[in-house]
């Protein structure tokens, strides 16, 4: 082996080491922190484990002081409902862009992606304006019609599958006197699977950890969700880190149960809408 070639071993071999210690040290320290008394948690160090695993004081406080039951049940209904409603949207835009010929696809294409280069803190001061005017405020329907929009991510996701899907399926179907949402239904959907489990975990993992928008559109105690439940261990005078790294914990457990059973599809999602 060359000099130049076992340089680049070791600096691969490095890398993928340091990529893998930033990725699991902070699930340690989270996971320590959790199961250690508050007198312990300042006493140690964050990489020490704690002296007792059997310790679920934190977990039961995070789950009971938090109400992460209220939480988790607003959650579910944002994230089904807005989810399976940006799913539907990217699919139906997908199919037309893909499957008819008219003008200004190209252009409105172009505008998805446009729409992406806006940050979306420029726009907030209009959509708060927007929601507000809508009565939509500390309702679940604002964040539910704010997660909902199209993401242009899905969107071409979706585009790569459709192309790897043959126009003659849907020729053959409408002989057979099938309609446009009979094929859509029936050939379409059901040859998108990976992408839409693809995008489901994507757009998923966003809708389940964004704290801003509950935060700022859904002041109400009775609205809270699973981030800002743990909100509330954060004082003027300090922080419970202690029972917020036990909050995490479960949270992080529905997300981790998701991917798992999901994982066959994300990675077919990943690399057979990369490739045309």
């Amino acid at each position: 082996m060359s000099l130049s070639a076992r340089f680049f071993s070791v600096v691969k071999y490095v890398s993928l080491t340091l990529g893998v210690a930033a990725t699991v040290i902070p699930i340690l320290v989270v996971l320590f922190a959790s199961f250690k008394s508050r007198e312990e948690y300042v006493s140690t160090g964050a990489l020490v484990p704690p002296q007792s695993w059997l310790n679920f004081e934190n977990y039961t406080r995070a789950f009971t002081e938090g109400k992460m039951l209220l939480g988790f049940f607003n959650t579910f209904i944002i994230f089904v409902l807005a989810v399976s409603s940006a799913i539907l949207l990217g699919l139906m835009i997908s199919y037309i862009l893909s499957r008819f010929q008219f003008k200004g696809s190209k252009l409105m294409l172009g505008l998805f992606l446009l729409a992406t280069l806006i940050p979306g803190v420029t726009t907030q001061v209009a959509t708060f304006q927007i929601i507000s005017e809508l009565g939509l405020f500390n309702t679940r329907w604002s964040a539910i019609i704010l997660f909902m929009s199209t993401d242009i991510i899905a969107v071409f996701v979706f585009l790569q599958f459709l192309d790897r899907v043959s126009v003659s399926l849907d020729e053959s179907a409408m002989l057979d006197g099938a309609s446009y949402f009979t094929i859509f239904r029936k050939i379409i959907v059901p040859q998108l699977k990976p992408a839409i489990a693809t995008i489901f975990i994507i757009k998923g993992v966003a809708v389940y950890n964004d704290f801003y928008i509950p935060y700022l559109y859904m002041p109400k105690a009775e609205l809270q969700v699973i981030s800002t439940a743990l909100f509330k261990f954060q004082g003027p005078y300090g922080a419970q880190w202690e029972i917020i790294c036990a909050g995490v914990i479960i949270v992080v457990i529905p997300t981790l149960i998701i991917f798992l059973a999901l994982q066959r599809y994300i990675y077919n999602g990943f690399s057979e809408g990369s490739v045309k």
